[in-house]
């Protein structure tokens, strides 16, 4: 769009102007406007001038507009009521809502959220459509940019005070192996798992984890292991798991899944494994002050909530439909054995 004549445009000589048109009348349009008569004569020359047109001529019956003028009239009416609706507040309703959110999101974490974010949705807001991208590097400049709306990710090491940050709570981690594997009836030492393959799902950003910079033997663990497969694909990641001896660390609640559990087996860290990762839903300040924005990251956040309270029984992939979670994010305790004896 060329915006240069645009630019040398008052918005208020069309206010003027559509004013004129209703009250055909300098004297009456001039109080409508809270300006003198003088002012809103030298109003009218801006716009004639600027038109090029007479625009209104005296008569005995008033002000006469003329065809130039009459043309713009009903354009003009609907030009500043779309102004009026863009720059006034929206009274926000889910139900009627229609707009796209992009939520950057590892598939391990959406499994266990996505689905019953999606059942509230379609109940409460049908027109409110998600994007979600599950594999995406740098995420806070990604939601800085405008790219995302919301991050839901491993806590970074650093926030700057232009993001809002949630916590989601956090668990230890476990470990996944096939039914059957030599590891099930073993002690676990950090010295026997370096010398099994790992199976590992992407993390993005992965310098930056808060849980990385702790002087932990996790952490130290996670730079020896022997990494023989990358995915961001969970079903694909437990597939390799299910048919080969590769380990994969992996958050508990994933071991309630039902169409992951079968044919695995839970391992607990190594003892004196005191590591907990937190997960955080992120969003920038550019959206502190919009309604939809702040209506779904409640949403989430209620969910999760529900997640969390009552994670020591039942099961989060249970329907939603009801309302409420009955269930909890975590899994297998540890220590647990086969995810199918559950």
């Amino acid at each position: 769009m060329d915006t240069r004549q645009l630019s040398r445009i008052d918005l208020n000589l069309l206010v003027a102007l559509q004013v004129m048109l209703e009250e055909r009348n300098v004297s009456r349009a001039a109080e409508r406007l809270f300006v003198s008569q003088s002012a809103m004569s030298k109003t009218l020359g801006r716009l004639r001038e600027l038109l090029d047109d007479p625009l209104f001529t005296r008569s005995s019956y008033g002000m006469v507009p003329t065809p130039r003028a009459l043309e713009m009239q009903a354009d003009l009416a609907c030009l500043l009521q779309g102004v009026k609706g863009l720059v006034s507040s929206q009274k926000f309703e889910p139900s009627t809502y229609e707009g796209e959110f992009v939520i950057a999101i590892a598939e391990y974490i959406g499994v266990a959220l996505l689905p019953a974010l999606m059942e509230v949705l379609q109940r409460e807001a049908p027109g409110m459509r998600i994007k979600v991208l599950s594999r995406i590097e740098h995420q806070l400049e990604e939601l800085e940019a405008g790219n995302l709306d919301f991050a839901v990710h491993m806590q970074r090491n650093h926030y700057s005070q232009d993001f809002n940050v949630e916590s989601m709570g956090g668990q230890p981690p476990i470990l996944l192996v096939r039914q059957g594997h030599p590891l099930k009836h073993e002690t676990i030492t950090w010295e026997k798992l370096v010398k099994w393959p790992h199976v590992s799902l992407f993390i993005p950003d992965l310098e930056e984890l808060a849980f990385m910079r702790q002087q932990s033997s996790f952490a130290q663990y996670e730079n020896q292991i022997q990494e023989v497969f990358e995915t961001s694909h969970l079903f694909t990641a437990i597939e390799v798991v299910r048919r080969t001896d590769c380990l994969m660390t992996a958050p508990p609640f994933l071991a309630s899944h039902p169409q992951l559990r079968s044919g695995l087996v839970s391992l607990p860290l190594p003892e004196g494994s005191d590591i907990s990762i937190c997960y955080m839903l992120v969003s920038h300040q550019r959206s502190e002050s919009s309604e939809p924005h702040q209506w779904l990251k409640a949403t989430i956040m209620s969910i999760v909530n529900k997640f969390l309270s009552q994670r020591e029984t039942g099961n989060p992939y249970e329907d939603y439909r009801s309302g409420h979670v009955s269930g909890r994010m975590g899994g297998l305790e540890r220590g647990s054995a086969s995810l199918e004896d559950k």
